[in-house]
């Protein structure tokens, strides 16, 4: 499975990007190899509108069947969903501990947008 996490950097050392439509980028993880690759996502940090539903295909079309991010609004919410990608919320931590508390099951999957749009 891949797991797509929004970050501040590149490494699982990283922290966790509270935003997910304009977080720097992403660290797209496979629990099968454990390798990551880092996603920029600096095209959407300025984006007057649709960051949420661009960053949400960049996370599709990287594969990923799991989101971990800080914040969701309500279109990337969406796009997601259709996208059949699971959406978790996690506070202040780094990309690796996000990782190891979905791993470990203590991140519950988000049944809706947690914050406005244009957050």
């Amino acid at each position: 499975m891949k797991i797509a996490v929004s970050s501040e950097g590149q490494y699982l050392s990283s922290r966790v990007d509270p935003r997910f439509g304009r977080a720097r980028g992403f660290v797209i993880y496979d629990t099968e190899t454990k390798d990551f690759t880092y996603v920029d996502n600096k095209q959407n940090l300025d984006s007057a509108q649709g960051a949420g539903i661009q960053s949400a295909v960049t996370v599709i079309d990287a594969g990923a069947s799991a989101v971990i991010t800080g914040n969701v609004g309500p279109k990337a919410f969406a796009t997601l969903s259709k996208g059949e990608v699971d959406i978790y919320l996690c506070g202040d931590c780094t990309v690796g501990e996000a990782i190891d508390s979905l791993k470990r099951g203590e991140l519950v999957k988000s049944d809706n947008a947690n914050v406005e749009g244009h957050w």
